[in-house]
């Protein structure tokens, strides 16, 4: 008989015949010897090709031992096939159910990982958008710094029209030039934030798409373990399928195979998590830009008033000395008048005695005498000649400290438009100017 090829769980249970070889009988053969035998001449025709009684009851025996054994075997292969039977089916249904168990449980499984990755990606995409966010706050800063400093260097510009001596590198320009470069070093650091803001969201979308292709490949063999757990042996769209039980050499194993979900969910939380710092490393520079730069406007603010209450000052103080200068031009100009009257009120004194001098040189003879009068008349000639010349001399001193005087005023007149024009310069010009400087908000980006 062919042996049945049936992996058994357990050994069968024991016959009811044990299974053995009969043990062969042995017959004797009867001879055709002595008086009543059938081996005369006369039955020779009848005593050939016939068997003898007992080989006739061998014969029977025979037969009756070959259905006792067939019928035996047979019995025992059917209680074999039976019990087989009956083992292969408890076999396939058991296995059948720790199929659909296993399928179940790994049905849970993708069902975990798949809601890992899903909830990975949305929060990838929820700090997406708010790196987004950060990145457009960055970029109004980097826009709003560029009111300041256009306003500084139209500051720096508009002071060179200062005229000399006020055209000084006082503290207004040294804090205007401070500003300008901090500008330009925060419009620096801006722009590599935003570099790296943008190569950060090209790492987060990266890895976001990865995690949506792993999601997506779950779903699918969710999909698919879903399916399979729905067959039955009732099923119609089951079929054979010989070969579907070669794995391909590029299938993974479970630990290939969780070991590469857990690396994208590492991934994907390692670089939210560097975004997560990104953004809050933005929000300081944007606070740290908003102070420096509010610090650094009122810094000059603050110069340029006290360098317009000292131009202030210093106008002041022209004016007034203007006004005292003016004021002495005007009796220096009386002094001139009058010692001019005085030297012309002496001219008359001075023709009177030089007359009579020349009047009594004309006595006759004796008479030409050097008398007291005659001395007098020299005196008073030389002492009006002394006045005139110390009143000449005062004349000139006086012209010429009015032309001083003059030369003083016209010095403090032009010195007082200088600061008028500085004072122009740096109130109405600059200071108008700097009052579209940004707000708070708009340097941290918010408008």
């Amino acid at each position: 008989m062919a042996q049945t090829d049936v992996l058994l769980t357990k050994q069968p249970a024991p016959q009811m015949v044990p299974a053995c070889e009969l043990p062969p009988k042995l017959y004797d053969v009867a001879r055709n010897t002595g008086a009543y035998t059938s081996s005369g001449l006369a039955t020779a025709g009848f005593r050939t090709a016939k068997y003898l009684v007992d080989e006739w009851f061998q014969n029977c025996y025979a037969h009756y031992h070959q259905a006792f054994a067939d019928r035996d075997h047979s019995e025992r292969q059917r209680h074999e096939s039976q019990q087989l039977a009956v083992e292969t089916e408890a076999l396939a249904q058991r296995t059948q159910e720790d199929s659909t168990r296993k399928v179940g449980e790994r049905l849970q499984e993708l069902h975990c990982w798949k809601s890992e990755l899903q909830h990975e990606v949305d929060q990838l995409v929820a700090e997406t958008d708010l790196l987004l966010a950060q990145k457009q706050r960055l970029e109004c800063s980097l826009d709003a710094t560029a009111v300041p400093f256009s306003i500084a260097t139209d500051n720096l510009q508009c002071r060179e029209r200062r005229q000399h001596p006020d055209l000084v590198r006082d503290y207004v320009e040294m804090e205007l030039l401070k500003e300008a470069e901090l500008i330009r070093n925060i419009q620096e650091l801006l722009k590599r934030t935003i570099m790296q803001a943008v190569n950060q969201i090209r790492l987060n979308r990266e890895q976001k798409e990865t995690c949506e292709t792993d999601w997506s490949d779950k779903v699918e063999a969710y999909n698919i373990d879903e399916t399979c757990a729905r067959y039955h042996n009732q099923s119609t769209e089951v079929q054979f399928h010989p070969h579907s039980t070669t794995l391909e050499e590029s299938a993974s194993t479970p630990e290939t195979w969780a070991k590469f979900t857990q690396e994208n969910l590492c991934r994907a939380e390692r670089e939210r998590l560097a975004s997560v710092h990104l953004r809050g490393l933005i929000d300081c520079i944007l606070r740290d830009v908003a102070e420096d730069l509010r610090l650094q406007c009122d810094a000059v603010n603050l110069a340029y008033g006290r360098r317009c209450e000292q131009l202030e000052d210093a106008r002041l103080k022209l004016e007034q000395h203007l006004h005292k200068t003016l004021r002495e031009i005007t009796d220096q100009e009386q002094n001139v008048a009058a010692l001019k009257q005085a030297i012309k009120n002496k001219e008359m004194p001075l023709k009177v005695a030089q007359t009579r001098l020349y009047q009594r040189s004309h006595r006759p003879n004796v008479e030409l005498c050097r008398d007291n009068v005659q001395f007098r008349l020299v005196s008073e000639v030389e002492e009006l000649n002394m006045s005139l010349t110390a009143l000449r001399e005062k004349l000139l001193e006086a012209e010429q400290s009015l032309r001083n005087l003059e030369d003083t005023r016209m010095s403090l007149e032009k010195d007082i438009a200088v600061k008028t024009n500085s004072l122009f310069i740096d109130r109405q010009k600059c200071m108008t100017h700097r009052t579209r400087y940004p707000t708070i908000l708009q340097l941290v980006g918010y408008q």
